[in-house]
C-alpha cells in the first residue's frame, strides 16, 4: 500500500478518515469510533446536518429537489458514514418512513403513482437500517422488495408486472437496502440472504456492466466512477457492494476489475468521474480530478480482490 496515498486520505474529511482507518489501515475499534464520531462534528457530515430543518427535514421536500431533499441528504450521510441511532439521523429516518410507507408495503412518495417505486424503497430501506431506526414496518419493506425480484434476479423500478427488462440503477440500491437490513436486524435472514444472492448473481452474469454476451457496456455511465452515486449504478458502486458483503470471487468480476485498475492515475489516485446533473448543497471534490472518495473505494476493493 502506498504510504503517500494513505496519508494523503488521512488529511482529507472526517468521513474519509473514518473509512480509511476501520477498511484500509484496519486500525484499533476504539480509535475508529472515535474518528467516526467526528463526522457529524466537522466537515461534510456537520454540514449537512447544520441544515436540517425543524421538522427533520432537509431541502424543499422528501424526495425533491434532486440533490437536496430529505431522501438524498439521508443517502449521503449514509454514505458519509454518521454513526447509527445519531439523533438527527433517526429524525430524519422516522420522517422519510411516515411520510412515505405505503399500503403495500413499500415506499412511494408520488401521488401519481398506486404502488411504491422499488428503487426509492430500496435507498429507504438501507437509510433507515444503517440508521437502526427501530420500527416493524423496516420488516415489510424488506418483505415487499424481495416479493418485487423478478425470476433472474434483478428489480425493475416500478413493479415486474408484465416487464422483462431489468433496471441496474433499482438492483444495486435493492441490493444495498436489503445489506443493511441482513446487519441490522433481519426476520427471515435466510430469506434476505437468498434474495441477495440472487439479486448478486444478475449483476455476475453480466460481468457487472456488460451486454450479456458481448464486452459492450450495458450503458456508458457504467463505467465511469461518479461519487455521490445518488440512485446511480457503475462497476464501482457493484464492487464495493462485493466487497463490503466479503462476496466469493468469480471469474465473472475480473474484466471489472481490470476496469478499475485501468482508471487509476499515475500518481497512485483514481480521479472522480460525472457530476450527475442538480441541486447540490455543495460540492465535495471536482470532476476529473484526484478524489479521496473514489482512491478510498477502490483501494479497499482491491484489497479484498487480492486478500490483503
Amino acid at each position: 500500500m502506498d504510504n503517500k496515498i494513505l496519508d494523503w486520505l488521512m488529511q482529507g474529511d472526517a468521513s474519509i478518515r473514518f473509512q480509511t482507518m476501520r477498511d484500509i489501515l484496519c486500525l484499533n475499534p476504539r480509535e475508529i469510533k472515535k474518528e467516526q464520531a467526528r463526522i457529524a462534528l466537522e466537515g461534510w457530515g456537520a454540514r449537512l446536518l447544520s441544515l436540517q430543518n425543524q421538522g427533520g427535514g432537509w431541502g424543499a421536500g422528501i424526495y425533491i429537489h434532486k440533490w437536496t431533499s430529505t431522501t438524498y441528504t439521508m443517502l449521503l450521510l449514509r454514505d458519509l458514514g454518521l454513526e447509527p441511532k445519531h439523533p438527527q439521523a433517526v429524525k430524519g429516518a422516522r420522517l422519510l418512513l411516515n411520510e412515505g410507507f405505503y399500503k403495500d408495503g413499500g415506499i412511494n412518495y408520488f401521488g401519481s403513482l398506486d404502488h411504491s417505486e422499488v428503487g426509492v424503497t430500496g435507498m429507504i430501506l438501507s437509510i433507515l437500517s444503517h440508521f437502526q431506526l427501530e420500527d416493524e414496518r423496516l420488516h415489510s419493506i424488506a418483505q415487499f422488495l424481495i416479493s418485487q425480484q423478478l425470476d433472474y434476479g434483478g428489480w425493475f423500478y416500478l413493479s415486474p408486472q408484465g416487464r422483462t427488462d431489468v433496471c441496474f440503477h433499482t438492483t444495486i440500491c435493492v441490493l444495498e437496502g436489503l445489506r443493511e437490513y441482513e446487519k441490522w436486524e433481519p426476520q427471515n435472514p435466510r430469506v434476505v440472504s437468498q434474495s441477495l444472492a440472487m439479486g448478486r448473481e444478475f449483476l455476475l452474469k453480466h460481468e457487472l456492466f456488460k451486454i450479456e454476451g458481448t464486452n459492450m457496456p450495458v450503458h456508458p455511465s457504467f463505467v465511469k466512477f461518479a461519487f455521490p452515486t445518488r440512485y446511480r449504478y457503475d462497476v464501482m458502486r457493484a464492487l464495493d457492494h462485493l466487497q463490503e458483503c466479503r462476496a466469493r470471487k468469480d471469474p465473472r468480476m475480473e474484466d471489472a476489475i481490470s476496469l478499475l485498475i485501468s482508471k487509476r492515475r499515475k500518481d497512485g489516485a483514481w480521479p472522480l468521474g460525472p457530476r450527475w446533473p442538480g441541486r447540490t448543497h455543495f460540492e465535495m471534490e471536482e470532476p476529473g480530478k484526484p478524489s479521496r472518495w473514489n482512491t478510498l473505494r477502490a483501494l479497499r476493493i482491491l484489497k479484498w480482490w487480492n486478500n490483503e
